[in-house]
């Protein structure tokens, strides 16, 4: 094979291994963060401790070291604990709280989670100046990525056409007669290569579309009163219950009515703490926000008293499901003892609240397979007295929703 073609064809080899791996880095890193928001971001952070110790480093605590150890403890935390003291000690240290086992994460998944968590423990602080935007949802690169993908295919199409050229002449000066190369718009493999690209690409469109139909993850709409949970919920500690009442003890959690604020705001009519920014960087003044509070409320601050009817808060709803799913807030939270921060995500550090969950129903299925139920001295599960005795028996450790009829069509349908 001649030189030109050749090198033509490496620089071509190597353009597209180049191309993989940036497309494989992307997708391990994006699995590893999802991976970590859904199964360990509501119990754990990288670099601070939460409902259980902070992850960075891992590896370099106890046993961990040893991946193997580490993949047991995750799959059963109740069951290595009984073989490992660094283990027990661990539960002993918070409270007695033992970690949900994660039967249903493979060795591949850990090894994601594990590589997103190194890769984050890394980079520096933020400082004040981004901490004002560290509460969006993260960023989609799917446009940037897509753009790439064809630039790269345009620059193969280029390639591939001076390759021909390249080729021609050097047959001509070894005396080959060949017909005139047929220009890659009129090649009917070039073009038929395309058709089937286009229709495979917008067959996959069309299916994520439909897929993705009525699920509105990170939406995040702008409210009629800045109400900052990271303000309420995370730096004054207000309990989430305070204003959420029914999420323990009914099927709704309910949106607090204007007088549950007006509780604190009768006396709080000015905004002291630290800065706060809506998601565009511009500062919201908070005592405006209060303000804005009191003509709700018909509240006059100066003469301390109401003064008129008011009227409710037009909140606009962002978590919605369909008509046809049932879901019950208690059943989760209080029999099956279920954080707010499993399914809304880290509430408590949220300025304007967005959708962190996607809902689906796979979503909730794969939650329901890997969720082990709270069955000790818990008397909404008195009546499986077979896991009971399983478990007093040492043939089980941990009974998951699904296996008391969690993943049945009819317990979240109508």
């Amino acid at each position: 094979m001649n030189q030109p073609n050749l090198l033509l064809r490496k620089s071509f080899t190597l353009c597209l291994f180049v191309v993989t791996l940036l497309f494989a880095g992307n997708s391990f890193a994006q699995d590893g963060k999802a991976l970590f928001q859904t199964n360990c971001a509501s119990c754990h952070a990288v670099g601070k401790k939460l409902t259980g110790p902070a992850l960075a480093g891992v590896e370099e605590r106890g046993p961990w070291s040893d991946r193997k150890k580490l993949y047991a403890w995750i799959h059963n935390p109740a069951g290595f604990a009984k073989t490992e003291a660094y283990a027990a000690n661990l539960i002993k240290e918070f409270n007695g709280i033992l970690m949900t086992g994660f039967p249903g994460l493979s060795e591949k998944d850990i090894d994601a989670i594990i590589g997103y968590i190194n890769i984050e423990a890394t980079k520096k602080p933020e400082g004040p100046a981004a901490t004002t935007t560290a509460d969006q949802p993260a960023e989609d690169n799917s446009l940037l990525f897509g753009i790439l993908a064809m630039v790269l295919a345009v620059v193969a199409l280029i390639l591939l056409q001076i390759n021909s050229n390249l080729k021609k002449l050097t047959d001509e000066k070894d005396g080959v007669v060949r017909g005139e190369p047929v220009a890659f718009w009129k090649n009917k493999a070039y073009i038929a290569t395309g058709i089937i690209l286009l229709f495979l690409t917008g067959g996959y469109l069309i299916a994520q579309s439909a897929i993705g139909l009525g699920r509105q993850q990170n939406y995040q709409p702008e409210q009629p009163i800045y109400y900052s949970h990271k303000v309420h919920a995370g730096i004054n500690q207000v309990n989430c219950l305070y204003c959420h009442g029914g999420a323990m003890e009914g099927k709704h959690a309910n949106i607090p009515s204007v007088n549950v604020c007006m509780n604190c705001h009768m006396a709080i009519n000015e905004y002291k703490g630290e800065k706060i920014f809506k998601e565009d960087g511009t500062e919201v003044n908070g005592t405006a926000e209060i303000q804005k509070l009191y003509k709700y409320a018909g509240w006059d601050p100066t003469a301390n008293k109401y003064t008129s009817e008011g009227k409710p808060i037009e909140w606009i709803k962002i978590h919605n499901l369909p008509d046809h799913v049932y879901f019950n807030h208690s059943q989760h939270t209080k029999a099956g003892g279920v954080q707010c921060q499993t399914c809304h995500g880290e509430i408590q550090k949220m300025g304007e609240v967005y959708q962190f969950s996607n809902l689906s129903m796979g979503w909730c299925i794969n939650c329901h397979r890997e969720t082990n139920v709270k069955f000790k001295e818990n008397g909404f599960y008195s009546m499986y007295e077979k896991f009971h005795n399983d478990i007093k028996n040492g043939k089980m450790d941990s009974v998951t929703v699904e296996k008391i009829g969690g993943t049945e069509c009819q317990k979240c349908h109508y």
